[in-house]
C-alpha cells in the first residue's frame, strides 16, 4: 500500500482555498484534505464549490468538518458538520474524516452511515485525537473503532511528550495490517511524522507552508520532501539520525540526505530529539534495538548525549573506539545486523570530534599539530565537544585552561586531562592565545548571546567557536572587529560528519557536497 501524502486546504472562503489547492499541487500534494471548518459562512452550497475546486485536480480528496472540541477551527454545530460531510461524499469526496467519539451518538452514526449507503465510492475515516498525550491503550482503541464500523479507516493521533512515546504508533503500524492512519504531534513526534511512509500509514499530512499549519509539529511538503528525501522512502530504507536536545538547529539533516542521495543510497536521516539525562536516552536506544524491524543502523550524537552515549555502549558491552574511551564521550553509533547466534544487534561507539577540531584550528591557523605545542588555550565548557578539543590539545603537548559554569564538573574534566581549571567568573583575565568556546552559548535561536566578554579580545587571540549556526556568531563577530584569527565551527562540523557517513556508509563523502548542504540550511 503506497502512503498518500495529504496537504490540508485550511481556508477562510473559496478564493483563499482555490489558491491553496493550486499552491498544494504546485508543492506535490498527492492528496487533499479540505478542511471545512476552517471556512467562514460554512453551508452546504461552499463545501460544494471547493470540492469540484478539489476534484479539478484529479487527485483524491478527505472532507474534514473538525469538531473544535478536537482541534476544529470554527465551532460549527454537530447538525451542520453532517450535513457537510454527507453532500461532500454526493460531490464526489473519496474520503470523509468524523471523529469516533462523536460517531458513537446513534444520530450521527445513522446519518453518516445513511449518507455512506447512498455512495458506492466513498470512504470513512474515524479519527481520534488526543493533544496532551498518549492514549491510555491505542491498541484497543484502533480495535474498538473497527468494531463499530469495519469498514472505517481508523486515524489515530495523539501528541507525543517524548519521542519515546513515538514507539506505540510505531508498532500499531507495524502489528496491523490494512488502511490506518496513525502519528504523533509535537516536536518529539516529528520523526514519525517523516517515517509514516516506511511503516505503511495509510496518509501522512504536510502543509503548503509553516503558515497553512493545521497541527503541531507538521512539516511544509518542501522539507518533507527535499530535506527528508520523501518520495524515496520505501519500507526498506534504512534510518540514521542526531540525537539531541535541541536538535531543531542541527545540520546533520541536510548534510547526510544530500550525501546520501549522491550516492544513491536508500538511508535517510532524522532529527531525534531525546530530551532528559541518561535513562531516557537507554530507554529510547532500548526501544531502538528491541524493534529491528524499524531498520535504525546508525546515530550522530550530540548535546547532552555524548557520555550517555559512551556509558550507555559499555552497559551494553558494545566496541567502544580506543580514542572514544579515552575521551570519556563518543559522537557517533553505529548498529550492527542481528548476530546468527543471537538476535542481539551489537552497537559501536566512535569519537569523531577529536579529529575534526584539531583539523579545523590546524588548517585555518594554518598550522602544524606540532605548533600546537606549549600553546596556552583556554576551553570554554566541559561537555563532550570540550572533552574531545581538551583531549586533542592535551596530546598536541597544548598548555590548556578549562572554564566552566559548573565547578565540579570542570574540575574533573582538568584532572582527567592534566589540565588548569577556573571558574567563568575569571575568564575576563584569560591570558590565552586560542579562545575556544565548547558551549551552545551563541546557537540559533540565542544569536545575540555570547560566552566571553567583548572588551577582553584581543587581536593576538585566535578565536575558535564550535556553534555552527550560524555560521558567525556573535562571539566570532567580535573577535574579527578585535583583529582576532577566527575559527568557525563549519569546518569542524564537516571534518567530522565525513568521518561519520564514512562510518555510516563506508563510502568517503564529499566535502563541498557537505558544506553547500550546511550553508543552505543554516542562518
Amino acid at each position: 500500500m503506497q502512503t498518500k501524502l495529504a496537504v490540508p486546504i485550511a481556508a477562510p472562503n473559496l478564493d483563499k482555498a482555490r489558491q491553496q489547492i493550486e499552491a498544494a499541487i504546485a508543492a506535490g500534494a498527492e492528496m487533499l484534505e479540505l478542511r471545512t471548518d476552517y471556512l467562514e459562512n460554512l453551508s452546504v452550497e461552499l463545501v460544494k464549490s471547493v470540492i469540484a475546486e478539489a476534484k479539478a485536480t484529479n487527485l483524491p480528496a478527505i472532507v474534514t468538518c473538525r469538531d473544535k472540541q478536537q482541534g476544529g477551527a470554527i465551532g460549527y454545530p454537530a447538525q451542520l458538520r453532517t450535513d457537510v460531510l454527507a453532500a461532500a461524499l454526493k460531490a464526489g469526496a473519496e474520503f470523509i474524516d468524523f471523529e469516533y467519539e462523536n460517531f458513537l451518538s446513534t444520530d450521527n452514526q445513522e446519518r453518516i452511515k445513511l449518507a455512506l449507503s447512498e455512495c458506492s465510492k466513498g470512504r470513512l475515516i474515524l479519527s481520534a485525537h488526543n493533544f496532551k498525550t498518549k492514549f491510555d491503550d491505542i491498541s484497543q482503541l484502533y480495535r474498538d473503532i473497527l468494531t463499530v464500523y469495519p469498514a472505517a479507516i481508523p486515524k489515530l493521533v495523539y501528541t507525543a511528550n517524548h519521542i519515546n512515546d513515538c514507539f506505540e504508533a510505531f508498532d500499531l503500524l507495524h502489528q496491523t495490517s490494512g488502511e490506518q492512519i496513525v502519528f504523533c504531534m509535537g516536536a518529539a513526534g516529528l520523526v514519525s511524522r517523516i517515517i509514516a511512509k516506511k511503516l505503511g500509514s495509510f496518509v501522512t499530512f504536510a502543509s503548503i507552508d509553516e503558515k497553512t499549519a493545521t497541527a503541531p509539529g507538521q512539516l511544509a511538503v518542501e522539507q518533507l520532501k527535499n530535506l527528508y528525501r520523501y518520495d524515496c522512502i520505501n519500507a526498506d530504507t534504512q534510518l540514521y539520525g542526531i540525537i539531541g536536545s535541541p536538535v531543531g538547529h542541527s545540520a546533520g539533516p541536510a548534510v547526510h540526505n544530500a550525501c546520501f542521495a549522491e550516492i544513491k543510497a536508500n538511508k535517510l536521516y532524522l532529527p531525534l530529539l531525546v530530551e532528559g539525562g541518561q535513562a531516557e536516552f537507554d530507554q529510547f536506544l532500548n526501544n531502538i534495538l528491541s524493534r529491528e524491524w524499524l531498520g535504525f543502523a546508525g546515530f550522530s550524537v550530540t548535546i547532552p548525549h555524548k557520555a550517555n552515549a559512551l556509558e550507555y555502549t559499555k552497559a551494553k558491552f558494545g566496541f567502544i573506539e580506543p580514542l572514544a574511551e579515552k575521551i570519556g564521550a563518543a559522537n557517533t553509533l553505529t548498529i550492527d545486523e542481528p548476530r546468527a547466534t543471537s538476535h542481539e544487534r551489537r552497537i559501536s561507539a566512535y569519537n569523531t570530534d577529536y579529529a575534526g577540531a584539531l583539523d579545523a584550528i590546524t588548517s585555518t591557523l594554518e598550522i602544524s599539530r606540532a605548533d600546537l605545542n606549549n600553546l596556552p588555550v583556554a576551553v570554554i565548557g566541559a561537555g563532550g565537544v570540550a572533552r574531545a578539543i581538551v583531549a586533542g590539545l592535551s596530546d598536541a603537548g597544548a598548555k590548556i585552561k578549562i572554564y566552566n559554569r559548573t565547578v565540579k564538573k570542570g574540575k574533573k574534566l582538568a584532572a582527567e586531562f592534566n589540565c588548569d581549571f577556573a571558574s567563568l567568573s575569571e575568564l575576563p583575565d584569560v591570558e590565552a592565545k586560542l579562545l575556544i568556546n565548547c558551549t551552545s552559548i551563541g546557537m540559533h535561536p540565542n544569536t545575540d548571546e555570547t560566552p566571553f566578554p567583548q572588551e577582553c579580545l584581543k587581536a593576538d587571540m585566535a578565536v575558535f567557536d564550535t556553534v555552527y549556526n550560524p555560521a558567525e556568531t556573535l562571539l566570532l563577530k567580535q573577535a574579527s572587529q578585535a583583529g582576532a584569527k577566527t575559527i568557525n565551527g563549519v569546518d569542524m562540523f564537516i571534518n567530522q560528519a565525513t568521518a561519520q557517513f564514512k562510518l555510516f556508509t563506508g563510502q568517503d563523502a564529499k566535502p563541498e557536497l557537505m558544506r553547500k548542504a550546511i550553508c543552505n540550511c543554516i542562518i
